[in-house]
């Protein structure tokens, strides 16, 4: 492969910026562009040594910077790999990545670093997937998801899979080529004991695939509630910041005010919505029907009472609307003397939330009860999960393949039919951990990744 160069560091000014070089003639491209005070080239510095030195395009000084040796294997590429630290200037940056471009480098495209350290069996396909989730993470919980991956925690458990899918086959294909050894004999009840734990296993990573979606891409919630409730402070309080406009005058909020918010380690997509009434304004009643659109769309929906009014018949209509999704009924302004009817509330829409959103403490309670109420805090993220869509198709077509090899168990079909669904089973299993998956694939998964990792 060639020697490719890219910035790894953000494309923004700040205290230094690092540009990486990997492939065969990372040091000596290196030595063209840095010249180490000491005056000893570039290629001979050993693996994890670094030296301070000066940049220079030609003959023109650059800046002052370190280059830091890695030497293969040892290094996150497989490959010999020099990184450049120069000063945090955006054109100094370029000035530097430009020479070494100039020295013989050619230009890394998108996840070209992480790449090849997959083709050099530095890491599994999952393993490469997991480096940008760490790059992306919003929240502990997922960071933390994101180094078990990292480390390989899918892949493990996929190859556990894998183990039990290839006895199974294995079985079958010695018990028909050698039929006169001692064999042991391929009945219908042991290829259904097998391949149901191998069902059971793939049931149990898809079903935490939507849990870790949440996780991962945050959850939709929109706040929603009659006017004057509390929907705009409780959306301030939680984005901690002057989002949307707080007034005693009913019909403030007429259009969805978006946020992305972090409350402990739960990512929230948070709308607030026009408070929903009876109305003859044209305009609030376009941010009613907007509302009513995000409702439908929602993973999760804070519906807000004012502790302090009784249920009107515009609670009611909402309380309606809300019939089979998941609602958190928030029950706000406790400090407040209460005329709310709770025990109706609570039969319709479930256990409520106390709180006023006027206390600091209100959006660690809600946190608590999201994660409670989404069953985020039994999800065990350290145990390997199905991080995005590509995953999870792998996994389907797995669970499909052994499915229908269970299937045809019960019609009495012979085990060498059964044999090649199991193929297909582990072949699926095997993209999903790369051990088989086509350039087209890997192609497509490093779109995502940004140039310079």
């Amino acid at each position: 492969m060639s020697t490719v160069c890219a910035i790894a560091t953000p494309p923004a000014a700040g205290g230094i910026s690092v540009i990486r070089i990997s492939g065969e003639k990372a040091a000596e491209i290196a030595d063209k562009v840095f010249r180490t005070a000491s005056g000893s080239p570039v290629t001979e510095l050993k693996g994890y040594r670094a030296a301070y030195g000066k940049i220079y395009d030609g003959e023109e000084r650059l800046d002052d910077g370190v280059v830091l040796m890695f030497r293969a294997p040892h290094s996150y590429t497989g490959e010999d790999v020099a990184e450049i630290s120069c000063h945090g200037g955006i054109y100094v940056t370029r000035r530097v990545l430009a020479a070494c471009i100039k020295a013989g480098a050619e230009p890394a495209g998108a996840g070209e670093f992480t790449k090849r350290a997959l083709l050099n069996g530095k890491m599994s396909l999952t393993q490469a997937e997991a480096v940008t989730d760490i790059i992306n993470a919003q929240s502990g919980q997922l960071l933390s998801c994101s180094n078990s991956q990292r480390e390989g925690a899918l892949y493990r458990r996929a190859e556990a899979i894998a183990d039990m899918i290839m006895e199974v086959s294995a079985q079958i294909s010695a018990w028909i080529d050698y039929p006169e050894d001692d064999t042991p004999v391929v009945t219908e009840d042991w290829l259904r004991e097998k391949l149901s734990a191998v069902k059971a296993e793939f049931s149990a990573l898809l079903s935490g695939y939507d849990k870790g979606r949440l996780i991962r891409e945050g959850i939709s919630c929109a706040i929603v509630g009659k006017p004057n409730v509390g929907k705009s402070t409780l959306m301030n309080l939680l984005s901690g910041e002057e989002r949307s406009i707080v007034s005693d005058i009913a019909g403030t909020t007429r259009d969805i005010v978006e946020e992305t918010i972090s409350i402990g380690d739960v990512v929230l997509k948070v709308a607030d919505c026009a408070g929903i009434r009876e109305t003859d304004d044209a305009i609030e009643k376009i941010g009613v029907e907007i509302m009513l659109k995000k409702l439908n769309n929602a993973d999760l929906v804070l519906a807000v009472f004012d502790s302090s009014r009784p249920l009107e018949e515009d609670d009611m209509t909402l309380i309606e609307q809300l019939s089979g999704k998941l609602v958190i009924p928030v029950v706000n302004k406790c400090d407040l003397q209460l005329t709310l009817d709770t025990v109706t509330l609570e039969n319709k829409l479930g256990r409520a939330v106390y709180i006023s959103a006027r206390l600091d403490k209100t959006a660690d309670i809600l946190s608590d009860e999201i994660k409670s109420r989404l069953s985020l805090d039994k999800l065990d993220m350290q145990a390997g999960v199905l991080a995005n869509e590509r995953q999870r198709s792998c996994m389907l077509r797995a669970a499909d393949a052994v499915n229908e090899a269970i299937n045809a168990v019960e019609l009495g079909l012979t085990p060498d039919a059964v044999g090649v669904m199991l193929e297909q089973a582990l072949d699926a299993v095997y993209e999903l951990s790369g051990r088989k998956a086509s350039e087209e694939v890997i192609s497509e998964v490093f779109k995502r990744f940004c140039v310079g990792k």
